[in-house]
């Protein structure tokens, strides 16, 4: 059986793997890359086959996968933005939530975030750098020079968050850009962002904040919103019911798995109400479907 997932999931996707061969006998085999990247594998030449693709964006299932090379997708967790960093970390006794933009503007703080057009921790960095200066409920937390002084001190070494995370730990960087669930699973402290930068809060207000941020990468555009991953079997698939049995086991009882490996896991996960007749029975059974989930269109 092959998966494709973020590289976010790695952790808990391995971990999700030690309880489903232990319960099922099943060879797995995962391949981990940015999400953009992950979609791409299938939907484009040569098109490769994965019973399984799990991603940090659901729209990338939404808008890229269907309906060519999918019919269903699920959203089962959320997740934050966040700044990950080390004790060695230059400013490390210093940063707070309330001057982490004034720490990583210094010229002496190396910051890096993931390649936006492959991942979309690097377009929600971006993101979340631009919203800091959007004033939200009457406030922004900087100006705007001090959000293009963000992104011109944060640099690119490395396609995905996960790769990142060597670098940190080696000291080449000071600061990663990262999700909240990096903490659980990684040895990093992370910093709580403001909710209207962290792309966290799935509520009308903040999502139509959020979308007041776009990103332009890989000849895409990217439109702020709430963090929801998504699941899917993909129609190149080989073993599509093997896919389907991974995908209900992570709903249903890998969900403690997902949540202790630092995911704000859904309590039911929700597929479209328009294509709940395609989704297999296994899934519908840990899943429920519906139009919208807050403020997200499925």
């Amino acid at each position: 059986m092959q998966l494709f997932h973020a590289g976010s999931l790695t952790a808990a996707f391995d971990d999700l793997e030690d309880g489903f061969t232990e319960r099922y006998d099943a060879a797995v085999s995962q391949e981990s890359a940015g999400s953009v990247r992950s979609t791409k594998k299938i939907t484009q030449p040569p098109h490769r086959a994965a019973d399984v693709l799990a991603v940090a964006d659901f729209r990338l299932l939404r808008d890229d996968l269907l309906p060519d090379y999918g019919d269903w997708y699920a959203i089962f967790s959320t997740n934050a933005m966040t700044l990950a960093y080390t004790d060695d970390s230059a400013y490390a006794d210093e940063i707070t939530p309330d001057n982490w933009w004034d720490v990583l503007t210094r010229d002496d703080v190396s910051v890096a975030h993931s390649d936006p057009a492959v991942d979309p921790n690097g377009y929600r960095s971006l993101m979340s750098m631009d919203l800091g200066a959007i004033p939200f409920r009457g406030d922004a937390l900087y100006d705007d020079a001090t959000a293009r002084s963000l992104k011109d001190n944060a640099h690119v070494p490395a396609s995905d968050e996960v790769a990142l995370l060597s670098q940190l730990h080696s000291g080449k960087i000071d600061y990663a850009w990262e999700y909240q669930s990096t903490s659980a699973t990684h040895d990093v402290n992370t910093l709580d962002l403001q909710h209207a930068v962290d792309l966290s809060k799935a509520t009308s207000a903040y999502a139509d904040h959020y979308a007041k941020a776009t990103v332009n990468a890989g000849g895409t555009t990217y439109t702020g919103a709430p963090i929801a991953y998504g699941i899917t079997v993909p129609n190149t698939a080989e073993h599509p019911d093997w896919g389907a049995k991974w995908i209900a086991y992570a709903l249903g009882d890998g969900a403690d798995v997902v949540a202790r490996d630092g995911f704000s896991a859904l309590d039911t996960a929700v597929v479209p109400a328009s294509s709940s007749d395609a989704v297999p029975d296994a899934v519908m059974a840990e899943a429920k479907a519906k139009s919208s989930l807050g403020p997200l269109s499925l």
